[in-house]
């Protein structure tokens, strides 16, 4: 599927997309008047669906011109085998100022003739980067990469902008106006790479990720539809239950602070909405009840919102959430729910 196609914005000219104060109601539309209408069919909601990522631009700044973008300029550093996978350290050209470094995972030493499912797996907040989902370096239990390519998946673990390799300062020259947004970019250009792999079906390409990674990987399905399953354990709430200021250093959205004053009331978009552009993709939500970083009731509340987008889709069954008893973690019990959903969803039997 084209990029292009991942974001509907509709023919209204962008300065008079009408703004919305209630993040929650997902059924209603409003006009370039401002007049509200409920949302009864797919195309209203397209329409809706086209606010929402204009909201999501007003606070991460603009998602970059497809159409001036660099080639990938793939650079193979390294490869080592474990077991019957291959672990490839790489690096590709995500835009004209930076690199990014990641390890790709290929199951069955890298020979497959079918094209099977890919996953993306994005970092936890850790120096360590890509290190940690790969396997090599931090917690076992966030080793998602190699955890999934051991299950049959190919897999990419990419940096987060300034950890592990990655050198951005977050520089204006750049051209982002924030850390999230460099990091959707660089996620998209990743599923970019995936799809120049022959061992990759562009149908069932997926992404996870924990903490940082779940709403990362939120943030990136959001505008980019070529990732069919999203999961995210531990990686949100609504604003309106969470630590507003936290969201504002320059490695996430500093426009929450400069231009909308750290405001629950005023950020023009929330949880709600980006669970709502899913739809209907395959989401899933592990939000702990004990963890201190992110409430899960206000994870609760997202699904809740966006579940009548997919009912219009006839799609309430590929909405979940699990809200396991547990602190901000993702333990083997919370990663088997993980795998069953994505092996469900992106149609995989695991290898016995």
């Amino acid at each position: 599927m084209a990029l292009a196609q991942a974001i509907s914005l509709s023919a209204e000219p962008r300065r008079q997309r009408p703004a919305y104060d209630d993040h929650v109601d997902l059924m209603h539309v409003r006009d370039v008047g401002g007049n509200s209408h409920p949302i009864r069919s797919q195309k209203a909601w397209q329409s809706r669906r086209s606010h929402i990522l204009e909201g999501l631009q007003k606070v991460m700044g603009r998602l970059p011109d497809r159409t001036h973008q660099t080639s990938l300029d793939v650079r193979h550093i390294e490869s080592t085998q474990i077991g019957t996978i291959t672990r490839q350290k790489l690096t590709y050209q995500t835009d004209h100022t930076g690199r990014v470094a990641a390890y790709l995972f290929l199951p069955k030493a890298g020979d497959q003739t079918t094209p099977g499912p890919a996953v993306l797996c994005l970092q936890q907040t850790n120096r360590a980067g890509k290190l940690e989902p790969a396997g090599i370096a931090g917690n076992p239990e966030l080793a998602h990469a190699l955890h999934l390519a051991r299950r049959g998946y190919v897999t990419l673990a990419p940096d987060y902008p300034g950890f592990g390799e990655s050198d951005y300062d977050f520089a204006p020259r750049h051209g982002y106006s924030s850390g999230s947004m460099k990091a959707v970019w660089d996620n998209i250009r990743s599923v970019d790479f995936l799809l120049t792999l022959k061992q990759v079906d562009s149908e069932r390409i997926g992404v996870i990720g924990h903490s940082l990674g779940g709403h990362n990987a939120m943030f990136t399905a959001a505008f980019d539809t070529r990732l069919r399953v999203i999961v995210s354990n531990s990686g949100f709430t609504r604003f309106h239950k969470d630590d507003v200021p936290s969201w504002t250093g320059p490695r996430y959205m500093p426009l929450i602070r400069t231009r909308f004053g750290n405001d629950a009331n005023r950020i023009p978009f929330d949880f709600p909405e980006i669970i709502g552009s899913f739809a209907p993709r395959p989401f899933l939500a592990i939000a702990p009840k004990r963890d201190r970083d992110f409430d899960y009731t206000g994870v609760l509340d997202s699904i809740d919102a966006a579940r009548p987008v997919y009912q219009l889709y006839a799609a309430t069954a590929s909405l979940q959430g699990v809200y396991p008893d547990l602190k901000h973690s993702f333990p083997a019990t919370s990663r088997a729910r993980a795998d069953k959903f994505l092996d469900t969803h992106l149609q995989h039997t695991p290898p016995k």
